[in-house]
């Protein structure tokens, strides 16, 4: 076999340009030749190493997940009032691989992705994705996720100030060998937790020793994982809704000393362990008829121990969330 006039004696030429050329040597040259134009016979003359003879290094088994994460894009997100969001987005895409072959075509993971890059994203968009990358790529199962941060406008308790307050929401989308797909919501809210027994323990200095105490409160996080009915339509408006409605405390934007003072008596209406945080939300998610399924994180980020009190409750649902998240690091805030 000759390939542009060296010949060549296998038949698996696909590492015929891996060899040590240093620049300078004979017919190299050490430029960047930007007038260069690829024909389809150039193009089909480049080497694949994904579909190389006996290419595969180690077992020669089926790998679960390969694909690309976090390659970003802006995409649009649509409001509870209709409007449209166009909001970076970082983008996790992955199939399954089959033993026998070395790999897939990673920037197809991409090109494929792109076809849908100017649709509405809601959870259910992502169905669509998922059934691209099987035909695409060829992969059995496959996986999609999306991470962005959702700005709303949050006013003060009592000044009436406005700032803009950013939730990180993530889209994923589940497909498996079968063709069945899942899809779930995430959401994280920040908010205050003020300590019952702190608070207690402090009234009783004042009363008992006419000490003054201040009970300890501290930034804390609760993360949501939510399945969705299908048919329905959730708004990520009404997510946060559900966890102020619940928790009272998210943590302000803008504030001015009236703020402050209504935030430091918010507190005190609404004094919760960790504990409390996850039946309340529980209670709230619950009730809410469009949703089928969800998980509840939350951590409570210590300003008295030097470690954090956490908790996990799902709703209980055959075959769904299962309370076992422990990437309790990932709600640092």
């Amino acid at each position: 076999m000759r390939r542009y006039g060296v010949t060549m004696n296998s038949a698996d030429t696909s590492n015929m340009y891996l060899h040590n050329r240093a620049p300078g040597a004979a017919g190299i040259r050490q430029q960047y030749d930007k007038d260069f134009v690829v024909t389809d016979a150039y193009r089909a003359d480049l080497p694949d190493m994904q579909n190389a003879a006996n290419a595969i290094q180690g077992a020669n088994v089926a790998i679960q997940k390969v694909g690309i994460a976090n390659f970003r894009l802006p995409l649009a997100f649509p409001t509870r009032d209709g409007a449209l969001l166009h909001l970076e987005t970082a983008v996790t895409g992955n199939v399954s691989l089959a033993p026998g072959i070395k790999g897939i075509n990673m920037s197809r993971v991409m090109r494929t992705f792109y076809d849908f890059k100017d649709a509405v994203f809601t959870p259910a968009t992502l169905t669509d994705i998922l059934a691209a990358y099987r035909r695409d790529i060829g992969g059995l199962a496959a996986n999609i996720r999306l991470v962005f941060s959702y700005p709303m406008i949050q006013t003060s308790l009592r000044s009436g100030l406005e700032g803009y307050q950013y939730y990180r929401v993530a889209y994923e989308s589940r497909m498996n060998e079968q063709g069945k797909v899942r899809s779930f919501m995430e959401f994280d809210f920040v908010y205050s937790s003020a300590c019952p027994c702190s608070a207690e323990l402090s009234e009783h200095a004042r009363d008992v020793r006419g000490v003054y105490a201040i009970p300890h409160s501290q930034r804390s996080k609760a993360r949501l994982f939510i399945e969705v009915r299908d048919g329905e339509i959730l708004p990520i408006e009404d997510i946060q809704q559900h966890c102020l409605a619940a928790l009272k405390t998210e943590t302000q934007v803008m504030v001015k000393r009236e703020d402050e003072q209504a935030f430091a008596e918010l507190n005190g209406a609404a004094i919760k362990f960790v504990e409390d945080a996850a039946r309340l939300l529980y209670e709230q998610l619950n009730r809410d008829p469009r949703i089928k399924d969800f998980e509840i994180a939350c951590a409570h980020l210590e300003s008295l121990h030097s470690h954090d009190a956490v908790s996990v409750i799902a709703k209980g649902v055959p075959g769904g969330f299962r309370a076992d998240f422990s990437a309790f690091d990932d709600l640092v805030c």
